[in-house]
C-alpha cells in the first residue's frame, strides 16, 4: 500500500511540474467523470453495458486534458488490478482494458453501447 501511495504522489508531482495546476484540476475532474460513469452503470443495471461505461468514463476524463487522461488510466488500472485479484477472468480484464484504452484515445464510446440502453446514458 505504501508503494502504491508513493507511486501515486510521484506521478502527481511529475504531472504538476510538467503541466502546472491545470493538471491537478483535470485529474480531479477526470476522476469525477470516471465516478459518474460508474454510478450510471450501477443505476442503469443494463445487460452487456460494462464495456460502454468503461469507454465512456475514460473518454470523458481524457477530454479534460492530460490530467484527466492520467486519472482515467490510474483508476482503470487500479480497478482492473483489484478485479484480477478477486478472480475476474483474464479475458474479461483485457476486454475491459481495451474499452478503457478505446475511450482514452478519443474514439467514440458508443462503439460499445449495447442495444436498447436508454438515451439518458
Amino acid at each position: 500500500m505504501k508503494l502504491l501511495t508513493s507511486l501515486f504522489f510521484c506521478s502527481l508531482l511529475l504531472g504538476v511540474c510538467n503541466g502546472g495546476w491545470s493538471f491537478i484540476r483535470e485529474a480531479f475532474e477526470g476522476a469525477g467523470d470516471m465516478w459518474r460513469a460508474y454510478s450510471d452503470m450501477r443505476e442503469a443495471n443494463w445487460k452487456n453495458s460494462d464495456k460502454y461505461f468503461h469507454a465512456r468514463g475514460n473518454y470523458d476524463a481524457a477530454q479534460r486534458g492530460p490530467g484527466g487522461a492520467w486519472a482515467a488510466e490510474k483508476i482503470s488500472n487500479l480497478r482492473e488490478g483489484i478485479q484480477s485479484l478477486l478472480g475476474s477472468g483474464h479475458e474479461d480484464t483485457e476486454a475491459d482494458q481495451e474499452a478503457n484504452r478505446h475511450g482514452r484515445s478519443g474514439k467514440d464510446p458508443n462503439y460499445y453501447r449495447p442495444p436498447g440502453l436508454p438515451d439518458k446514458y
